[in-house]
Parts: structure tokens; C-alpha cells; sequence
């Protein structure tokens, strides 16, 4: 199933209007273009949980030992520069830039861009929509970002003013210099 879009052209939701409704409808998972289009994103199987779950902890992990900065699951909310409120998978923000938010939109869809972010793309995504996204990303600031295609057992990894690099899942992902000796190696996916 695609991501439904519901067109805003009749009305306008400020953002603490929209904040206000993502948590009154909590089962659900929005986002928001820059066009101001609400998007509910379809769940996901457990299949793609489990990778998110484990792309998650090896960030969150990698994290606390260096303590470089702060991690994000996929329920945390981002409003862009260009208006948009963008959930990736997975996102970590350099922590002197984290700590210079204020705490009050910390507590809300925190206005930054994270300096890297991780999509996954699950049976019910458009890998043509995803890289879309990750451009996105790009344009709004992001350094370094992973689009992970467990089902073609491929990763897009987008940096500001570069090609896309495709690389397959026998090649080891690295933070480059964005995450100092973080990797990622996905040889463990052919047991799944």
C-alpha cells in the first residue's frame, strides 16, 4: 500500500495545530511535505520492524560509546527549513548542535535537520518516492544519508554535492566524517 496523501489546499494547519493533531491520532504516522501535504505512512511488517529495530540499536550503541551526539527512532519528528515535517527510520544530530535547540522544541518536531539520517524501505514504500526524499534530505541540510533496500539487498548513501553511490550489501557502510568509526555490515541479512 502507498503512503496516503491528504491535500491541505482547503485549509492550513500551523505547526503546533499539526503537532496537536499527530498526537491526538497517535496510531497513526504522519508527515508532512513541503507543500504541506499530510502524509499517513502505512505500517509496516515485522520483517522491516525487526530491521529498523536493529539499525536503530547499532546506531544507538555506536553512540554511546563515542557520545559524538543524540540518536533518533522513526517516531521522532523533524521540521525542515523548507516547511516540510520528515520521520526517517533512524537520525543522529551532532550534539553541539542538539543542545543549542531550545527545550521547548526539543519537546515538539524539532526545528533541525539531522546531520545524518537512515530511511528503510519497507514492502509498502516507492523506492522512486524514497529517493525523492533523500534528496529531500540533502537539500535541507543533512550530511551523510543511508536508503536501505533490504528486500534488493542494496544502500543509496547521499552526501551534499556527490553521486549517489549504490553499493550491495556485501560492502560495509562507514559514517565517513560525519560518524567517526561507526560502520554498518549487513552480512548477518541472508540469515532472516
Amino acid at each position: 500500500m502507498d503512503t496516503i496523501v491528504l491535500k491541505t489546499e482547503a485549509f492550513t494547519l500551523t505547526e503546533e495545530e499539526f503537532f496537536n493533531f499527530c498526537q491526538q491520532n497517535r496510531e497513526l504516522r504522519f508527515e508532512k511535505d513541503k507543500e504541506q501535504n499530510i502524509l499517513i505512512m502505512s505500517p509496516t511488517g515485522s520483517l522491516s520492524g525487526y530491521y529498523n529495530s536493529l539499525v536503530n540499536s547499532l546506531l544507538a550503541n555506536w553512540n554511546l560509546k563515542f557520545r559524538l551526539g543524540f540518536t533518533f527512532d522513526s517516531n521522532s519528528g523533524f521540521t525542515l527549513p523548507n516547511g516540510s515535517m520528515r520521520s526517517p527510520d533512524a537520525a543522529w544530530i551532532k550534539r553541539e548542535r542538539y543542545l543549542q535547540i531550545d527545550i521547548y522544541d526539543r519537546k515538539k518536531f524539532t526545528h533541525i535537520c539531522p546531520d545524518f539520517i537512515i530511511e528503510l524501505k519497507s514492502e509498502s514504500d516507492s523506492l522512486k518516492q524514497l529517493k525523492l526524499k533523500m534528496e529531500e534530505w540533502l537539500e535541507n541540510g543533512c550530511r551523510l544519508a543511508w536508503l536501505i533496500d533490504f528486500e534488493e539487498r542494496k544502500t543509496y548513501v547521499y552526501k551534499p554535492q556527490r553521486d549517489i553511490l549504490e553499493l550491495s550489501f556485501h560492502e560495509k557502510l562507514t559514517g565517513e566524517d560525519v560518524l567517526p568509526g561507526f560502520e554498518m555490515d549487513f552480512t548477518f541479512v541472508d540469515e532472516v
